[in-house]
């Protein structure tokens, strides 16, 4: 591994069993042939058994931030455990050098019972620090995790939160060359995420950061690069905006369309040009569509709503026909629906679009196409932000 590369893994897998006594015969099976110098034949798959994570391979450098997205269960959580030694792999290399800081689970290396005071030294001597260290550091951690009077508190009476304040200040404290964040950051409530991701950006320049998220415009705000996962196996690796648009455009598309409450999409004819499954319009061009939705209900009332999103995941726009001053019905049957939006005073780029049917109140989804269609805006840029607002001024 050359010299400035923090993380390389070459190749891994790891396998889990579905069934707990099936594993622990295995385990003891596995370990008994390792005793007597057998190969315990790590990369087949036995009854049960099944690759969390398959034939995975990357390597980071310093200053280099990746991002890993998919949908739950894809493996990206088992990655993170793997570099920091948490699983071992069943094939392949994982190879990391230099101090870790680490936040995948909430209250991991906590003590239930002792203070969050007493924590800061149990947890950061697990991450590396000396006492003399954590003795140094201990005011600006104290400061960075900002939890009060809770402080000298057992942690067991903590809420998921406050884990992660603590949690991340140590981690953070302990100058680490690698980071490793996972979902966790979520839980946290919107300034203290603000200033993780401001401490991420300032580590970024000495230190190579891995962070698990499914909030794309954090991933595409922080990351020099993006893996995507899909059932245990890497399905791209490389520009963060593509990885995102691959995670909209594929896999996800059809998993997230929800008929709660027997109401499906039939046609959705938009009346523009289309290259690549990519649908193309010009800055400030309006948008035509006819819908027909098949409806197993009959309500009173129902919204549609048209939204767009940017290729990062953030939201741009929005049509809603309640807000339109429209009143839809929602009978049995087939329904059609003819839509004119615009202009869109989109800037140039890459926007998905959304289609949303809820009740009137907009409370119960009863479809949601989440990022079903992908669209390219053309043209001149007209500011800087996504969408532009039409008005006047005298």
């Amino acid at each position: 591994m050359s010299g400035d590369v923090l993380i390389k893994v070459e190749g891994v897998s790891k396998k889990f069993c579905r069934s707990l006594g099936r594993s622990i015969k295995y385990g003891v099976r596995d370990v008994a042939r390792d005793l007597v110098g057998l190969s315990s034949k790590p990369g087949e798959l036995r009854e049960g058994e099944f690759w969390a994570v398959d034939d995975v391979s990357f390597e980071l450098k310093k200053g280099e931030t990746l991002g890993i997205i998919g949908p739950n269960g894809a493996g990206k959580t088992t990655v993170l455990k793997m570099l920091n030694g948490i699983f071992m792999p069943d094939k392949g290399k994982v190879e990391v050098r230099g101090r870790a800081g680490v936040l995948i689970a909430i209250g991991a290396g906590f003590h239930p019972m002792l203070t969050g005071r007493e924590n800061i030294y149990v947890n950061g001597a697990i991450l590396g620090m000396s006492k003399k260290e954590i003795n140094k550091k201990y005011d600006s951690i104290v400061d960075f995790a900002d939890i009060g009077d809770f402080l000298d508190s057992p942690v067991k009476y903590y809420s998921s939160g406050m884990y992660v304040r603590l949690g991340f200040a140590i981690a953070i404290h302990c100058e680490p060359d690698i980071l490793l964040v996972d979902e966790v950051l979520a839980v946290g409530d919107v300034g203290f995420r603000a200033k993780c991701y401001n401490k991420i950006a300032e580590l970024q320049n000495n230190c190579t950061v891995v962070i698990v998220s499914h909030d794309m415009p954090t991933i595409a705000r922080i990351s020099s690069k993006c893996m995507l996962l899909n059932n245990a196996q890497p399905i791209f690796l490389g520009a963060t905006e593509k990885a995102i648009q691959r995670y909209f455009s594929s896999f996800e598309r059809e998993k997230t369309n929800i008929h709660s409450d027997g109401v499906y999409l039939v046609v959705c004819d938009i009346k523009t040009k289309v290259e690549n499954d990519e649908y193309i319009l010009t800055t400030g061009e309006p948008l035509e569509m006819n819908l027909e939705l098949d409806s197993e209900v009959d309500a009173e009332q129902m919204t549609l709503i048209i939204c767009f999103l940017s290729s990062s995941g953030e939201f741009v726009a929005e049509w809603s026909s309640w807000f339109n001053g429209v009143r839809l019905k929602l009978g049995k049957g087939r329904q059609k629906f003819h839509i004119s939006l615009g202009p869109l005073q989109l800037n140039p780029g890459t926007y998905h679009m959304s289609l949303i049917v809820t009740s009137e109140n907009r409370i119960e989804h009863l479809l949601w196409v989440h990022n079903g269609w992908i669209f390219r805006i053309e043209g001149k840029r007209i500011g800087n932000a996504p969408y532009e607002i039409e008005g006047s001024i005298s």
